[in-house]
């Protein structure tokens, strides 16, 4: 009988989720529209019917199958409570009792735990990706938000009130942009996708760069793979982008290292697919910041888990690391 977990990444338009085996390899996966109308219940219900039909497809594939437990990562998922609270980009308001009402549809499984979504990540690279042996690193997830996930002496920190590692909302400018929180100058207001997209604006004000090939696209319209393509074209304004967003994001990684004094840092996400137009600057400029004593000491490393089925293998794997904490 082949062991596996049922991972589910829930964000803000899609739910994906998956079987994946003790090797991390993602055997039947699919998705779901997540509602916008914040009909929790009937979502769950979905999501149970979902979860059942990929339990029945992994049977068929791999022959029967012994489902080890469920595991979930969501934004403001708290492990210790189970709950999603006051989620940003969810429609679901206020603190929903998520695992309480998924065990109603399945009060067999032993194992349902819940997380944000960067502890998941962070959880798949230490098991399956390139934190393989590492005890102490962290997990820097860029994309509409920037997440974290912090790993100490092995394990995952949670804080007292399971919301520790918001790396993303410390602040770096003082009263500066408004960021998705409702808070100003959060590192995330400048270093997430949509921080880039504001940091293209500026610069094309600035300079009135009516030339460049950013130049006349909408809000709406602009987005941070644009900006990737353009650099890649040598466009200044978007070359520009990538520079400021370094020296931001170098800033917060350096505030990291000397807060926690990690292995490593990991990068996962869209803006991270732009490879050395993001790690060079960030990596500089983190240098520039750090102490002496840390300087050339920590890893700036792009996640080594397959982006399609990332968010699933870290969601299924936070099952593997309950498990064994209970052992």
């Amino acid at each position: 009988m082949k062991k596996v977990t049922i991972g589910v990444d829930i964000g803000g338009t899609n739910t994906a989720l998956g079987v994946v085996d003790k090797e991390g390899n993602v055997l039947v996966k699919d998705s779901i529209l997540t509602p916008g109308h914040g009909e929790i219940d009937l979502f769950i219900a979905n999501l149970a019917v979902a979860i059942n039909k990929l339990i029945e497809s992994a049977g068929r594939l791999a022959g029967e199958v012994e489902i080890m437990g469920i595991g979930f990562g969501a934004p403001n998922g708290n492990y210790y409570t189970g709950t999603i609270e006051y989620a940003p980009n969810l429609s679901f308001k206020g603190v929903i009792h998520f695992v309480e009402k998924l065990k109603a549809h399945y009060p067999d499984f032993k194992t349902i735990v819940l997380s944000n979504d960067a502890n998941a990540a962070a959880v798949g690279e230490m098991m399956y990706g390139g934190a393989k042996g590492m005890t102490n690193f962290v997990m820097f997830t860029l994309g509409t938000g920037v997440g974290s996930g912090i790993v100490v002496n092995g394990n995952l920190v949670y804080g007292h009130e399971g919301f520790a590692g918001e790396c993303g909302h410390t602040i770096l400018i003082p009263g500066g942009r408004l960021c998705g929180c409702g808070a100003f100058g959060h590192l995330e207001a400048y270093c997430s996708a949509t921080g880039m997209k504001r940091t293209a604006f500026e610069l094309l004000a600035h300079y009135d760069a009516s030339d460049s090939l950013l130049a006349g696209k909408t809000y709406n319209e602009l987005d941070a793979k644009m900006i990737h393509d353009v650099a890649l074209k040598g466009d200044k304004i978007a070359l520009d982008v990538f520079k400021k967003t370094g020296e931001w994001l170098g800033q917060g990684l350096a505030n990291t290292v000397h807060l926690l004094n990690p292995e490593a840092i990991f990068f996962f996400g869209g803006p991270a697919a732009a490879g050395e137009l993001i790690f060079k600057p960030a990596k500089e400029n983190m240098e520039k910041y750090l102490l002496p004593f840390f300087k050339n000491k920590v890893k700036i490393l792009p996640s080594q888990l397959n982006p399609g089925d990332a968010a699933i293998i870290g969601a299924g794997a936070l099952v593997l690391k309950e498990i064994d904490r209970l052992s």
